[in-house]
């Protein structure tokens, strides 16, 4: 779920057109769970193949990247490896609430309440081989599949920094903290959305947001940004109770350092120094390579329609979409190289 200090850096709406011809790491984890929340149906129940397994999270891959891919985007998945030790109270944290959240969607589906999509929503999780057949689905769509050493916004952000891609894509802002000079958010939900819980319609565009503009704006460093987030909490601590964002920033600007700031509120961060090494040299690789490959349509149709019960009609006409707009990306990649 990542830290939530957005209001903190302006946010730069776009079209998608803005992006055409760019490389987009994205982070795959974040975008899978967008897929397994938003595609399901009005009760809240996900797509499910003939097997019992969910497939929201591949409709999500072949059909919503297809239309990223036909704005011009070229997008690189990024998969996330073993999760840092700090990461485990999080996981098992967010367990938890998936668990309750199941429950009650099972509750509100027998009563018919509107609550039951929001409930389902929240019980999204990744289970089974949905990992192995998004990585799958993604190779037969001839896109790039990088697998991280650890997490993969840390691995998306280092693409950035070395020129192998324009931006992070992501709806965490966690990718700033890895370094990650530019993130796009909301890639996949692009669109007209209903607002959860009520009858009214947005109208969602791409965000950029980026990190040296942010932190001059702020008056600060990345390395402070870090200690503002460790503040307020992230994926590997609690942070401090009753710090928000614009706490964290106004003690941060004062005291120039956490150890200070902790100082003054009396309270401590275990394995502080730990935390900090995470988020400023994270664990990744350079030994990938990018390649965009012509989609492999028989093998998408035997994988979707065959395997999974995807309709053959619709996904050979995406898959169509998907070989014709990658012609027309290679050759952008190609004068973008």
């Amino acid at each position: 779920m990542g830290i939530d200090f957005g209001d903190l850096f302006e946010k730069k709406e776009i079209d998608l057109s803005d992006l055409r011809g760019k490389v987009i790491a994205i982070d795959a984890y974040n975008i899978l769970y967008q897929f397994l929340s938003i595609i399901r149906q009005r009760d809240g129940t996900p797509l499910i193949d003939s097997h019992g397994e969910i497939t929201s999270h591949l409709s999500g891959f072949l059909y919503r990247t297809t239309n990223l891919i036909e704005a011009g985007i070229r997008p690189v998945f990024v998969f996330d490896g073993e999760p840092p030790e700090f990461k485990n109270s999080t996981l098992n944290e967010r367990k938890k609430i998936r668990v309750e959240a199941m429950v009650r969607w099972e509750e509100a589906k027998e009563k018919g309440d509107e609550a039951a999509f929001k409930y389902a929503q929240a019980s999204s999780q990744i289970k089974g081989n949905m990992i192995e057949d998004a990585k799958k689905l993604l190779v037969l769509m001839g896109l790039p599949v990088i697998q991280a050493p650890s997490e993969g916004e840390a691995q998306a952000a280092f693409m950035v920094r070395n020129n192998d891609a324009y931006a992070a894509g992501s709806q965490d802002y966690d990718a700033l903290l890895f370094g990650a000079p530019v993130i796009v958010r909301n890639l996949a939900v692009t669109g007209k959305r209903k607002l959860p819980g009520m009858g009214v319609y947005v109208d969602i565009k791409p965000q950029i947001i980026e990190l040296e503009s942010g932190l001059t704006g702020l008056g600060i460093t990345r390395e402070q940004l870090v200690d503002i987030a460790l503040l307020i909490g992230t994926d590997y601590n609690a942070g401090i109770k009753g710090i928000g964002p614009k706490k964290a920033l106004k003690l941060i600007k004062k005291h120039g350092y956490i150890e200070q700031a902790l100082d003054e509120l009396g309270e401590d961060i275990k394995n502080l120094a730990e935390l900090k090494e995470l988020f400023l040299n994270p664990a990744v690789t350079s030994d990938y390579e990018l390649k965009w490959k012509k989609p492999d349509a028989s093998g998408i149709i035997e994988f979707l329609c065959i395997q999974h019960d995807f309709s053959e009609a619709r996904v050979s006409k995406a898959t169509e979409r998907l070989i014709e707009a990658s012609k027309d990306g290679q050759q952008t990649l190609d004068r973008w190289f």
